[in-house]
């Protein structure tokens, strides 16, 4: 807008000028001035007439100039809205993920203990045939053998010999409960959230019976718990416990993958947590709880390479 009106400025000037230095007649100037400013009227009209064009190409600019904006501002709440519902359904889905992962747990659990169960009762079934058997044909000659012919008759111990102390390690007017009915009832009780119930009964599996494979599940289930209640430091001995006294419990990858996310929960472990996912991975690679571990490292932005094994 500046350029043109100087542009104008300088045409009028000119024709000022070429009027005042032309010593023409009078009917010559006339007709010379009539004729510039002519001249000088089609100039001005070109001049308008580009400045219209200019202003109209101007607007059109900044229209797409505005719309460019508008269309980058609602992309870029789009783009802001999807990320957050994608980490959103991350989020839900690895809630979901560990919950299911738990079940399948209790799941694989009672099936192991069905089968335990199973072979005990089957095993028991073929004692009484044999017992039956033997009862109801005697050895000739010879009195009805006993119901266990293999136990030898009790003995009275001598006057003054030391009384046998019991094998789970506790007085006898306090035996231990029973293995299996104790472990499931705190299985019940673990997978109803009757976390303080199912504690106290998965320590008693523990107490009177520490060298049984369940006290080994038990310790798993114990670290659960704390996990559950965000006790990461007790979950995480309670999950070396397995690693250390039963490497070899079906629980193990399980109790690895829990300590790992018990770790990244504790300030200054990260470190530590992405070792013992990385570990995990490492010693079992084609376990659920391996796929469990790659996708908790990815979503870290962690390579999930194997560590070296400790």
């Amino acid at each position: 807008m500046l350029k043109i009106h100087k542009l104008r400025m300088r045409f009028a000037a000119a024709a000022i000028l070429t009027a005042a230095l032309c010593p023409l007649p009078a009917h010559a100037a006339s007709k010379e001035i009539v004729e510039l400013q002519t001249q000088v009227q089609q100039l001005l009209d070109m001049v308008q007439r580009l400045q219209s064009t200019l202003d109209t190409r101007l607007g059109v600019v900044q229209h797409l100039a505005e719309q460019t904006a508008d269309d980058a501002n609602r992309m870029t709440a789009t783009v802001s809205a999807l990320q957050q519902k994608i980490n959103a359904q991350n989020d839900a889905g690895s809630a979901k993920l560990d919950t299911l992962s738990g079940q399948v747990q209790s799941l694989n659990d009672s099936v192991d203990e069905l089968k335990s169960r199973i072979a005990k009762l089957d095993k028991s079934v073929q004692d009484m045939q044999a017992q039956l058997q033997s009862v109801q044909n005697p050895p000739p000659g010879g009195a009805p053998a006993a119901l266990n012919p293999g136990a030898a008759a009790p003995q009275e111990a001598a006057p003054g010999a030391p009384v046998a102390a019991p094998l789970s390690g506790t007085p006898a007017g306090n035996p231990a409960p029973p293995l299996q009915a104790t472990f499931q009832a705190g299985l019940r009780d673990y997978n109803a959230a009757r976390y303080d119930v199912a504690a106290s009964e998965f320590q008693d599996v523990i107490h009177y019976y520490p060298l049984d494979e369940m006290a080994g599940s038990a310790e798993f289930y114990l670290g659960d718990i704390a996990y559950r209640r965000l006790k990461f430091s007790e979950a995480v001995k309670d999950f070396n416990a397995i690693l250390e006294g039963f490497p070899g419990s079906p629980k193990a990858p399980a109790a690895q993958l829990r300590k790992g996310f018990a770790l990244l929960q504790m300030k200054d472990m990260r470190d530590a947590g992405v070792h013992e996912l990385r570990l995990l991975i490492q010693r079992h690679p084609q376990s659920p709880e391996a796929a469990q571990a790659r996708a908790k490292l990815a979503g870290l932005g962690v390579k999930n390479a194997p560590a070296p094994a400790r």
